[in-house]
């Protein structure tokens, strides 16, 4: 469990541990970087994370999921072609069909500070809701990705993808059982999911 208790930053910045375990959900934030918001926030919803600098640490640290989950011989659910095509070295397999598996492989859009949620669309998910995917999520995703808020988040998508704005775009916040109702329209009809972020510094 050791690459599971790397705390990410910015560069060689790592955010303290007591920072994230005592620092509560109503405390005011605004003073903190956005790496160490998004860090807070992200662990109190139930996400787990690794933090990487180079792609071999990615590598190792998916190797380590698959071990602990004993996933080796499940294949992983994919919708991005480049996303298999990238870890197409990597000892897993993919397939392109739900039911067959029981992880859902994908990059996203953004991570949001705000919240500690993962911004996605259509470009993700094309026409899946959320309580169709598998209750295992595994988000690679990169420092760059970084925002503030949901509203910076997709002021960001717009301006990428101008006219062509991709549509199902929903965030992905819930990562354990709660019994609390969310009143965040983007997370309309979500349901928990067990997710690990790897996360790659490209800053």
């Amino acid at each position: 469990m050791g690459l599971f208790d790397k705390l990410f930053g910015g560069g060689k910045k790592k955010v303290p541990k007591e920072t994230a375990e005592t620092r509560g959900v109503h405390m005011p934030d605004l003073n903190i970087p956005v790496d160490e918001k998004f860090t807070i926030h992200f662990k109190t919803n139930g996400g787990k994370f690794i933090y990487c600098d180079s792609f071999q640490e990615i590598s190792e640290a998916l190797q380590n999921i698959v071990k602990e989950n004993d996933w080796k011989n499940h294949p992983f659910f994919v919708l991005n072609p480049m996303l298999e095509e990238r870890f197409s070295k990597e000892k897993v397999t993919f397939t392109n069909k739900a039911k067959e598996s029981e992880v859902f492989f994908t990059t996203c859009e953004h991570l949001i500070a705000q919240n500690g949620s993962i911004l996605v669309c259509s470009n993700q998910l094309m026409e899946k809701k959320l309580n169709e995917l598998p209750d295992n999520i595994i988000v690679f995703a990169t420092t760059s990705q970084l925002v503030e808020s949901i509203g910076e988040g997709l002021k960001k998508i717009k301006k990428k993808y101008g006219h062509s704005i991709p549509a199902n775009i929903t965030t992905l916040k819930h990562f354990r059982a709660t019994n609390e109702n969310s009143n965040d329209f983007l997370t309309y009809g979500s349901s928990s999911k067990n997710l690990y972020l790897l996360l790659l510094e490209d800053l």
